[in-house]
């Protein structure tokens, strides 16, 4: 281990890996995986015992016909997220923010899953 301040990269992932010491998935109550990028938001959502990933959103396929916010965009993927996983017959999910403070599009991704029907 180096001496030092951390970046910000190390101390995402530092956190990250915490999270997930913590947090898993299985078949009936799988992982809402959360991945955000300067540009994109990215929820996936995975079954740790199979190391499968069920399906998975990304705001980079949608319409960018109408101007959008990224906080608008990330509530979007949580709802496609949620009504992908009602539709599967998946109820309930454990949140994974990926390292991410639970702010901002993370917090409107949970929330578009949330009103989707998702419970976590």
């Amino acid at each position: 281990m180096k001496q030092g301040k951390l970046t910000k990269r190390e101390q995402l992932e530092r956190r990250h890996r915490r999270i997930r010491a913590k947090v898993s998935g299985t078949a009936d109550k799988p992982r809402l995986s959360v991945f955000r990028s300067n540009k994109f938001i990215y929820g996936q959502i995975i079954d740790d015992t199979k190391g499968k990933t069920m399906f998975a959103v990304s705001d980079m396929l949608l319409n960018s016909g109408a101007k959008k916010t990224k906080l608008e965009k990330a509530k979007i993927v949580g709802t496609m997220l949620g009504k992908l996983a009602v539709d599967k017959k998946i109820e309930k999910v454990v949140f994974d923010r990926g390292g991410f403070i639970y702010t901002g599009r993370v917090k409107a991704l949970a929330d578009g899953a949330r009103e989707a029907g998702l419970k976590f």
